[in-house]
């Protein structure tokens, strides 16, 4: 699960602050054509709740697939490009990073033909997922071992235009909405000596174009584009003129028809160009007024999104089109607590900042416990995670045995308590040499903790539904 860092702080406050030092003192023409300040103000408000998550997306893009000087690109369109090691503490441009699995990369480019995308065979026992995202920020679909099984095959990526049908040896079609999507796999690693393993599943999988794929002439290549360069800077000076950008390339769909119609009102969509410095003062304060609105309405689904759960929040955030069925507050929620996140069926994230009778999680004062009684450890078919990360920056924590989290693969080394249970020890120092296996190293800080469940079993025991399910996570409790 992703989330921008940077993208996190409110775009609204960051840009009333620009507005203000660039104001002048003149009062500039309203735009001819421009519905009153009030209906404005509202088509701006909804129209960056809208927005947030295809701007955050686009801009996710342009850093891994286009801007080869980002710091984080990863490879060109349609070419894959596999980490070879899991996150660290030196990991700092995403926060919340995963540590469980190794991630591959396909960022697609479907203009001008599908893209065939192959997996090799993987051995039963160990999970891996291709999550399919469009610039919607939509999961449109899933290649894996809960989706598809683990032996290998190849699958078709569509564009949203595509009409045409399956060749011979193609096990299932998948149609994004939009002509950029990514491909996002995730291939378990058990331990570090297991990377070598794990590259050589990494080395099997492809992405060619069908024509390729089908050994026939490759049809004229789409026009090459000079995408608008976005930066998180730019992003929070002029937030629209960046929608404008990235529906560029998301086409209009029956579910959104009517927020772009009004969008259009104010400038903004596909052969538009938003230009936030040629408003008048009325209009430039309005629209920040609804930006600042928007981003509240979304901080405050966010918070409430939850079920707090023995002093975790357990929610169900992502799926596809369907799932969200316009709803966009729910999406940019979504987006903005972890762009990219996986649907609940593929895995879920519990997580904390407080133990278990409410108060904040912090190292430098206290040592915590998790226990697991008999019986009672996360109902997965693949594996679970507990993460560890600095309760300020929401990183990875620096500590003398390199250990970032304890999951189930680890479960054979550790130790079990006397009735059965299984106890993990979170704090600063080594709980002592016969407990260090069931040991999560804190920071000298707040603490941010996140449960990972890869693959959560449906039926009871199960944490599915979301929130409502009969398996409850533990509290943590302090124990100094």
């Amino acid at each position: 699960m992703f989330t921008k860092r940077d993208l996190l702080r409110s775009a609204a406050m960051t840009a009333l602050v620009a507005t203000t030092a660039m104001s002048t003192p003149a009062l500039a023409q309203d735009k001819a054509g421009w519905p009153s300040l009030l209906e404005a103000k509202d088509i701006a408000e909804e129209g960056f709740i809208y927005g947030l998550p295809l701007v955050m997306y686009y801009a996710v893009m342009q850093e891994f697939a286009v801007d080869k000087n980002s710091g984080q690109f990863k490879a060109p369109f349609n070419e894959i490009n596999s980490l070879h090691h899991v996150a660290t503490p030196e990991d700092t441009a995403v926060i919340t990073p995963n540590s469980d699995t190794p991630y591959s990369f396909i960022w697609l480019d479907l203009r001008a033909e599908p893209m065939v995308v192959s997996v090799p065979m993987v051995e039963k026992d160990r999970y891996y997922a291709v999550q399919l995202i469009d610039g919607n920020t939509y999961n449109f679909g899933y290649i894996g071992t809960r989706a598809t099984g683990t032996e290998g095959g190849d699958y078709l990526v569509v564009g949203p235009d595509w009409k045409g049908v399956a060749p011979t040896g193609i096990k299932k079609v998948f149609q994004s909405t939009t002509p950029f999507p990514l491909a996002l796999i995730r291939t378990q690693l058990f331990n570090p000596g297991d990377m070598p393993n794990v590259e050589k599943i990494q080395a099997g999988y492809k992405a060619q174009s069908l024509s390729t794929f089908l050994k026939q002439p490759a049809p004229s290549a789409a026009p090459k584009i000079d995408f608008v360069s976005a930066n998180t800077a730019g992003i929070k000076d002029n937030f629209f003129q960046y929608l404008d950008a990235a529906l560029q390339y998301v086409p209009e769909t029956p579910r959104d028809k009517a927020i772009r119609a009004k969008l259009a009102k104010i400038g903004i969509g596909p052969g538009k160009t938003f230009e936030f410095k040629d408003l008048s003062l009325e209009h430039k304060a309005a629209i920040l007024v609804a930006m600042k609105q928007g981003d509240d309405k979304v901080d405050k689904w966010l918070a409430s999104g939850n079920k707090n759960i023995n002093g975790w929040n357990v929610g169900s955030f992502f799926g596809d089109e369907a799932f969200y069925n316009s709803d966009w507050v729910m999406r940019a929620g979504s987006a903005k607590g972890g762009l990219l996140g996986n649907d609940a069926v593929e895995a879920l994230y519990p997580y904390t900042r407080t133990d278990a009778a409410g108060e904040p999680l912090d190292g430098s004062k206290h040592k915590y416990a998790i226990t697991f009684v008999p019986g009672q450890l996360p109902p997965v078919n693949a594996f679970w995670s507990v993460t560890m990360y600095d309760g300020k920056s929401q990183l990875l924590v620096k500590n003398p045995i390199n250990r970032y989290l304890i999951n189930s693969p680890m479960l054979p080394a550790m130790k079990k308590d006397a009735d059965g249970s299984l106890t993990l020890y979170i704090q600063k120092e080594s709980p002592g040499a016969d407990k260090e296996a069931n040991w999560l190293p804190a920071p000298d800080d707040k603490i941010y903790l996140v449960m990972r469940l890869y693959w959560p079993k449906p039926t009871p025991p199960s944490i599915l539904p979301a929130g409502e399910g009969t398996w409850r996570p533990p509290g943590v409790k302090r124990v100094s």
